[in-house]
């Protein structure tokens, strides 16, 4: 239950906590950096997507095969 406890306490961080980091994003990297940043998080969250979605299709061509060999 301590463990819980734990880990609920580090959840998603509340109205405050928010306002601070982007206070802080804004200091740190100037208003003209944050689009360019935006951008490339969701290039790379696109590539991880395509990627997991290139294994499922492996995954599932490989379970395919798998089945027609075991019918034959």
């Amino acid at each position: 239950m301590n463990d819980m406890n734990t880990v609920l306490a580090f959840g998603m961080p509340g109205g405050w906590e928010l306002i601070v980091i982007i206070l802080f994003v804004i200091i740190f990297f100037g208003a003209k950096k944050i689009p360019e940043i935006a951008r490339g998080m969701g290039k790379g969250i696109r590539e991880f997507k395509d990627a997991t979605k290139e294994i499922k299709n492996e995954i599932d061509e490989a379970a395919t095969d798998t089945g027609d060999a075991k019918k034959k």
